[in-house]
């Protein structure tokens, strides 16, 4: 059966999406962005701001599914400039510091809102 998840912890789908489908016992997360869910703003910064933003909308969302990090088994990460990466990793890092997830991390030309990252996640309750 699918359920979707929402949360009024992260920022609400700006299209025809939802912020998260669970089916049995895994979790399917969007793709998010450095959106300030109280604001609906985006987060200013360089990519260390940026990405705690992202991660913590992901982590909203995990947590509305009654999971938490250590659920995250795959990410999707998308920078607009790959010479971001080492100051992306260090964030990322430390939001999974122990057995992390699989991922990739690639370069893309453009983003929704035009921003800098955006990470989806696949969760796992078993």
């Amino acid at each position: 059966m699918k359920t979707i998840i929402t949360t009024g912890n992260a920022p609400a789908a700006i299209g025809p999406y939802s912020q998260a489908v669970q089916i049995n016992d895994l979790l399917f997360v969007s793709g998010q962005i450095p959106m300030d869910p109280e604001t609906g703003n985006l987060v200013e910064g360089d990519i260390e701001v940026q990405t705690k933003q992202v991660l913590e909308n992901l982590k909203a969302i995990i947590e509305a599914a009654a999971m938490d990090l250590q659920n995250v088994v795959k990410c999707s990460c998308f920078l607009k400039d790959m010479n971001d990466f080492v100051r992306f990793n260090l964030v990322y890092e430390a939001y999974f510091p122990q057995d992390p997830p699989a991922r990739e991390a690639v370069q893309v030309a453009r983003l929704p809102k035009d921003v800098s990252i955006e990470i989806s996640a696949i969760c796992s309750r078993s």
